[in-house]
């Protein structure tokens, strides 16, 4: 029997990179897709109360890109100066959709790294 728990905590100490590649490795051996899928609408009335008290309370953001955009090296570049990852890595981030950029930044750092990726063509979320 695994230890879940032993599980949980060796995959949390992966990097974005780490996590990316496990995931395209799961995908081929298991045939899947790890695509989000969609939610299903809670009721109104809790989903706007817990979504208005996240909003208030958050502190810290995740920069996620949704697409490189036709300028994959500008994008590139600028993913090696957010996060001095090295060429490879910024790479694969960059043609991993849905990669995290930056994790857990404040606010005024999500906005000039969003500006700094849609400046060079990609589309780009703050979480």
């Amino acid at each position: 029997m695994v230890d879940l728990d032993k599980l949980v905590e060796e995959l949390s100490q992966l990097t974005v990179m780490e996590a990316a590649e496990l995931v395209k490795k799961l995908e081929e051996k298991w045939g899947v897709s790890a695509a989000a899928p969609v939610a299903v609408a809670a009721a109104p009335g809790a989903a706007g109360a817990a979504a208005e008290e996240e909003k208030e309370e958050k502190t810290e953001f995740d920069v996620v890109l949704a697409e490189t955009g036709p300028k994959k090296i500008h994008v590139i570049k600028v993913i090696r100066q957010l996060t001095n990852l090295g060429l490879k890595e910024a790479k694969q981030v960059a043609e991993t959709p849905g990669a995290k950029i930056l994790e857990g930044v404040s606010k005024e750092e999500a906005e000039k790294a969003k500006e700094a990726l849609e400046k060079v063509g990609a589309k780009v979320e703050i979480k």
